[in-house]
């Protein structure tokens, strides 16, 4: 018998922290095209050794192209993936390392956020595991009023968020590490909304727990499972709920702001058909963008697999 994918939490996320580090010493030296004479290989290497995150990618891009009609994955398709995922890192260690323009950053959708911050209104905003999120919590500290909260389970990415850490010790201020919602978390959440801060959390990965509560959505032309934590989260802090989504177009980085829901109350009757409505219209516009940036989302499981839920969030 195969064994049962694991999830996603236990897999350690392209952990090759001495291999960035040389990479981002050779960028630092000789610029974006020596950075991918060494990229390659090591992508090849770690494709031909990760069967897991290789099967996840090829089978993410397989349904993509059927959902979009477009053309069937090449044998590079899955390598370009995984260089798109190792350049968005790079990016990333760049936004800490003080290297990277943000002046070329474009943003959409925007003029909803900045009427929250002048009004001093807290919001959640909903992100994916999609381009380059670093990019917001770096534009925030430009913006003394815009303060966030990003909502991780950073345990299968220690060793990356440790070398951000060397390249800027102020990238793990605004983290907070969570596995699963308790009370506590969400009180002293609604004090960080009541002072007109935001609050960070990803939509498109479930719970690090045995029975992850979620609400199953189509997503690509199949059932998935997605968290329902974000709602129940909107629903107790009673505040607007953005879509946040980031992607590289070119030269180009966009930031794309969704107004979701002006609040979220739910019945208690019809409580899961509540949630998974949230839940499609969530995947519908994720969907969207991977559309637009098919090599930027990166969740290198089975993301379609159905173990053992709970799918009703009212229950335990």
């Amino acid at each position: 018998m195969s064994k049962p994918p694991r999830h996603w939490a236990a897999m350690n996320e392209m952990g090759f922290e001495a291999g960035m580090r040389l990479l981002f010493w050779i960028f630092r030296i000789g610029g974006r095209a020596p950075f991918r004479c060494v990229l390659y290989p090591v992508l090849a290497w770690y494709v031909l050794t990760k069967p897991l995150a290789r099967r996840a990618s090829a089978d993410y891009l397989r349904r993509l192209s059927l959902y979009t009609s477009a053309a069937a994955p090449s044998l590079w398709s899955v390598p370009r993936h995984f260089a798109s995922f190792a350049e968005g890192m790079l990016d990333k260690m760049l936004l800490w390392g003080g290297r990277f323009n943000t002046d070329s950053v474009r943003f959409y959708g925007k003029d909803v956020v900045v009427e929250c911050l002048d009004g001093r209104r807290g919001a959640l905003l909903i992100c994916s595991h999609m381009g380059n999120l670093e990019l917001c919590r770096i534009l925030s500290q430009q913006r003394k009023d815009l303060k966030l909260t990003v909502l991780v389970h950073t345990k299968h990415a220690q060793s990356f968020n440790r070398m951000l850490a060397r390249q800027n010790p102020d990238s793990q201020l605004n983290l907070l590490q969570v596995t699963e919602l308790s009370p506590a978390t969400a009180i002293m959440l609604a004090e960080k909304i009541n002072q007109g801060e935001f609050v960070v959390i990803a939509g498109d990965r479930i719970p690090v727990a045995s029975h992850p509560r979620v609400a199953i959505a189509s997503f690509l032309g199949a059932p998935a499972a997605f968290p329902v934590g974000p709602y129940v989260l909107a629903s107790v802090l009673q505040c607007p709920v953005f879509l946040l989504f980031s992607l590289r177009r070119g030269r180009h980085s966009e930031v794309h702001f969704e107004l979701f829901r002006d609040s979220v109350r739910l019945p208690r009757q019809g409580r899961d058909t509540a949630l998974a409505a949230l839940a499609g219209d969530y995947a519908a516009r994720l969907e969207y963008f991977c559309q637009r940036a098919p090599l930027q989302w990166f969740n290198f499981y089975d993301f379609w697999h159905l173990p053992q839920l709970e799918l009703s969030d009212a229950r335990g």
